[in-house]
Order: C-alpha cells, then structure tokens, then sequence
C-alpha cells in the first residue's frame, strides 16, 4: 500500500497541469494514465498558447519529462478501477492490483464522444470532420464547410462557422431552426440543407463530401459535428459525484476551486468543463492543482 498527498487519474492536458504545482509545493504526487486521452485522433493542436501546431502525443511527453525532474513525481501506465472515501484520506485499487491512499484525489480522466452513427464520420473524426473551429477551423478555411446537426445547440455552432468559410447547416430532418436561431443563421449566410447526410465520403484521411439521401453529393473542405459526451467511469459512481446536464451531455458538477460535490475530489479538464478545449482543460488542471494544494495546507 502506497501512500500519497495527491493521485491524479489521467495524464493528458488536464492532468499533466494539475501535477505542476503540486510537486513544486514538494508534495508526493502519484499520476495514473491508460494513455487514451480524448485528443489522441488529432495530429496538431491549435490555438494553445505556445504550442499552436505541436502534436498532442509531443506536449504530453514533455511535460512529463519535466514533471519527472521533480523527485515527489511519479508516473505510473495503469487504469484506477476503485475509489473509497474512508474518513478523510481516499482507497484507490488499479487494473493491474496495485492500491494507493491518496489525502486528496483530481479526477482529469476525460470523457467518451458519442459520434453520429453514419458511416465515415468515425473514419475522419480529428482530421476533417472536427468539433472546433478554435482549435481545427483555421486549417480548413477558405472552402465549402458543413455542419452536422446532432442537438439544440448545433444551429449556434453553424453560426460561428461563417468566419471560416461558406458553410451549410445539414438539419438531418429533425434539428429545425426557429424564430431569432433562424434569423441570425439567414443573417450570417449559412445555407440550411433539409435532406439527411447519410455517409461521409473521403480517401486516406481526409473527407470531401457528403451523401445525401436523395442521391446528392455535397463537396465540403470540412464538416463540423458536436459529439454527445458521456462520462463512462465506475470512479464517479462510486464517489456518487453530482452531476450537471447540458445540450451536449453530462459533466461534474464543481465550485470555483474544482472541487467536486464529495469533499477531498476536485476535477479538472473536460470531466468539468462545459466548454471544451485544450487551453480550458491546461487551465483548469492549474487550478486543480493549487486548490488541492491549498486544501492541504489549509487541512480543508
């Protein structure tokens, strides 16, 4: 049995960020990671402050490799598959049967996209068919692009995408727009597409079109679709963590120091963050980080 001031439960942006000030406060830090982070289907990551084109797999092993500089750090590649509170302190058990006491634990984890269920979009899914004009968009402008209505809120996305390039909402039978919706996508030049798109269409990795029902093909440069997220862990059942519902799905519910409904847990990446990027999820790692921090010194 180990035992450590902080486990964190993932390794990516979130993660990597909520361990930086932890071991610079000479704090015993223990990271789990299975290595399957969220954004494992990009090849770049853009709009990251100073690393605007770096590939996600190259940011992670550096920052890992300077959180190794540190001697409280350490790094283990095994999956947290239980968690107790037993008083204050926290019982986690691994996959691979190890068991840690953690005084505090940082859920950073990630979550599940659930991809419309038509044939290509998983294909292209992070290559050209993207969930992010800040993060992919830049790269694709100046072409046709299309967005594939999956809820509510996918006739504000078709909104934004304009200042990229021409872009047609595809409404799949079902996602009207209504009312001031309406108004703003007729006043910002978005072409409304009332027949289902049925296949993505591409070669190697990238897509060029879309299949209508009715036979049509549609050439885009890029075609943007909100997943629906989903948080797929027996960790947060466990725990009985509040959760907080939005058009997309699911997320935990935290206050202003990431700290969760269950006292000693805060959260921090995109398991919190209802808006969702790599910049948002190194800054809520951070303040992950220094709340558990100050919890500890502060014993609260």
């Amino acid at each position: 049995m180990m035992f450590i001031d902080v486990l964190i439960i993932g390794g990516s942006f979130a993660g990597l960020s909520a361990a930086m000030p932890l071991v610079r406060g000479r704090r015993k830090v223990l990271l789990l990671d299975t290595k399957m982070p969220r954004n494992r289907f990009a090849s770049a990551s853009h709009g990251v402050f100073c690393l605007d084109g770096k590939a996600p797999a190259d940011i992670q092993a550096e920052a890992l490799s300077q959180l190794r500089q540190y001697p409280t750090f350490e790094f283990k590649e095994d999956e947290a598959i239980a968690i107790e509170k037993i008083v204050t302190d926290f019982v986690i058990s691994t996959r691979a049967g190890s068991r840690y006491i953690a005084k505090k634990v940082i859920l950073a984890f990630g979550i599940q996209d659930q991809l419309p269920d038509i044939p290509g979009v998983e294909t292209f899914w992070g290559k050209n068919v993207i969930h992010c004009p800040y993060c992919h968009g830049y790269e694709l402008s100046g072409g046709p692009l299309g967005v594939l209505a999956t809820h509510e809120l996918s006739s504000h996305q078709a909104a934004m995408i304009p200042d990229w390039g021409p872009t047609t909402l595809f409404i799949q039978g079902k996602h009207y727009p209504k009312g001031e919706q309406a108004a703003t996508l007729k006043r910002r030049g978005v072409t409304l597409e009332h027949t289902p798109v049925v296949q993505v269409v591409g070669s190697k990795d990238r897509m060029s079109s879309v299949l209508l029902e009715d036979g049509r093909s549609i050439e885009l440069q890029g075609l943007y679709v909100a997943p629906t997220i989903t948080i797929q862990s027996p960790l947060v059942d466990a725990l009985g963590l509040v959760l907080q519902q939005n058009a997309m799905g699911a997320f935990i519910e935290v206050d202003e120091f990431k700290e969760s409904s269950v006292k000693g847990v805060f959260v921090a990446g995109d398991l919190s963050n209802p808006l969702q990027n790599g910049t948002f999820a190194i800054a809520s790692g951070t303040l992950a980080g220094i709340a558990a921090h100050r919890a500890l010194m502060f014993n609260c």
